[in-house]
């Protein structure tokens, strides 16, 4: 019997050795291959340093591809042509184009000198047409993506809320710049056609070059496309709280209509200088020689103050949003 209970005991004992060898083989072999804190695993996704780019590109794409976004260019490119025909048939018997003093600014003067049209169609674009095509494209600009059904699959690649965040704004900013650009080329070709180019009289009613007077038309439009800003971080944030992209687009476009009509108010006198549009058309102070910063300042530093306040109210929305489209 012990006999019999001796081989028992050693296969028993050989059983839990080899068992404890391959125990330990395994935490060897699970030691060595673990990653260390903080390495990426084999096959997941690297962040490329151009990715951010790409997509940026991607977003890009996208936007100026769509029907929208080139009937909304369309409009704008057509207003300055509209104007510049207008001004053209209505001075063809040497009268005034003011029309007794209504209409744009600068419309008096753009038969003299067609660089007058850019500042005059800038003008007549911004209290409306500009911000409403930049507050379509950013009310759009993640509730499209919602009602679409990508924006959960954006969220699945390696970008973060964040970055697709900033990307969704950088697109719309670079709308912004295109769109006054538009209308500015738009309208600086149409006046070279329509009428005469040379040296230009100021509001202060000094003259100037005609190379001067590009560069502040240059300046004037990259002022305007700044004006925007507001209106752009407005627009991303009212599309972080609806999976509507109409919704989001009719929200913006509404309360930029809403504060326009509050910044003519006068018994809102108060609290006009602190809404977003009621220092656009400061840009005329570039056409005056010296020009006149103040009112500039004041509307590019109200520009900023709306792009950071509603786009930090846009990324807290976003980043703790519960995507389910």
């Amino acid at each position: 019997m012990s006999r019999a209970e001796a081989p028992g005991t050693a296969v028993s004992g050989t059983a839990v050795s080899d068992t404890a060898v391959s125990d330990t083989a395994v935490s060897d072999t699970a030691v060595s291959d673990a990653p260390a804190r903080g390495a990426v695993p084999q096959g997941a996704p690297r962040l490329n340093p151009l990715w951010s780019f790409g997509l940026f590109r991607s977003e890009l794409g996208i936007t100026f591809r769509r029907w929208r976004t080139l009937a909304l260019l369309g409009v704008l490119l057509a207003v300055p042509v509209l104007v510049g025909i207008a001004v053209k048939i209505e001075t063809r018997d040497g009268s005034s184009a003011s029309g007794g003093g209504d209409g744009p600014a600068f419309l008096a003067q753009i038969t003299n000198n067609g660089l007058f049209l850019v500042f005059t169609a800038l003008a007549a674009t911004l209290p409306f047409f500009l911000p409403m095509a930049v507050g379509v494209v950013a009310g759009d600009s993640l509730a499209g993506e919602a009602n679409a059904g990508t924006l959960r699959y954006l969220l699945v690649a390696p970008a973060g809320r964040t970055r697709l965040l900033l990307t969704k704004y950088a697109t719309v900013l670079t709308f912004c710049l295109a769109a006054t650009l538009v209308v500015a080329v738009s309208a600086l070709a149409v006046g070279a056609l329509l009428f005469p180019l040379g040296e230009l009289t100021t509001i202060s009613g000094t003259r100037i070059g005609f190379g001067e007077g590009l560069v502040r038309a240059l300046l004037i439009a990259l002022v305007v496309a700044a004006s925007l800003v507001g209106v752009a971080a407005l627009g991303l944030f009212v599309s972080t709280l609806t999976n509507s992209g109409i919704a989001a687009m009719a929200t913006t476009v509404g309360l930029l209509i809403t504060v326009q009509i509050l910044d003519q108010i006068p018994q809102l006198h108060a609290i006009q200088p602190y809404l977003f549009s009621h220092y656009w058309l400061s840009f005329a102070d570039l056409v005056r020689d010296p020009v006149y910063w103040d009112d500039l300042l004041r509307n590019l530093g109200l520009q900023a103050l709306y792009g950071a306040v509603f786009g930090s109210a846009a990324w807290a929305r976003f980043a703790a949003k519960d995507i389910t489209a």
